[in-house]
């Protein structure tokens, strides 16, 4: 696997189809979500100085994305990770993950948070296993029953 991730936006080309595959996922996890997501992260939040989104290419196709944003002094929220189907289960989720706590060290974050779903069993684990820590509910994310953190 040739794997090499590189700054985009999610409101651009490929980041933007990759998007829209984990929304159309979340959107049949949770009905309703359309009309009241659980939370809402702008493309500008995801961007230098405070942010970034990372596609992960694999042999110059993009197979992942997720991003980061500034959630408070010294805090970032990781955000959007997505790996798509024929990628899962390889160590694309893992080593996306760790480059964007790398970047997330760079932009001087000393922690990182997220939250999941109760669909999103195989991102949970996964947290679980790089060091995340289960925290009380940070956030406004109502589809959200976990919520972690770790230091970088």
């Amino acid at each position: 696997m040739a794997l090499q991730f590189r700054a985009g936006r999610s409101d651009e080309s490929p980041g933007r189809e990759l998007l829209r595959e984990l929304n159309d996922l979340f959107s049949a996890q949770y009905p309703g979500r359309v009309a009241r997501p659980g939370s809402v992260t702008t493309p500008d939040e995801m961007v230098p100085p405070e942010g970034i989104f990372l596609v992960g290419y694999e042999d110059g196709r993009p197979i992942a994305i997720g991003g980061l944003r500034r959630l408070q002094d010294g805090i970032c929220e990781i955000k959007r990770m997505y790996v798509v189907p024929e990628a899962r289960s390889r160590g694309v989720g893992r080593a996306l993950l760790a480059a964007l706590e790398d970047d997330g060290r760079k932009l001087g974050y000393k922690r990182a948070r997220l939250d999941a779903g109760p669909e999103q069993k195989h991102s949970r684990m996964l947290f679980e296993k790089t060091g995340y820590l289960e925290i009380p509910k940070y956030n406004n994310n109502h589809i959200a029953v976990y919520f972690a953190e770790k230091r970088l």
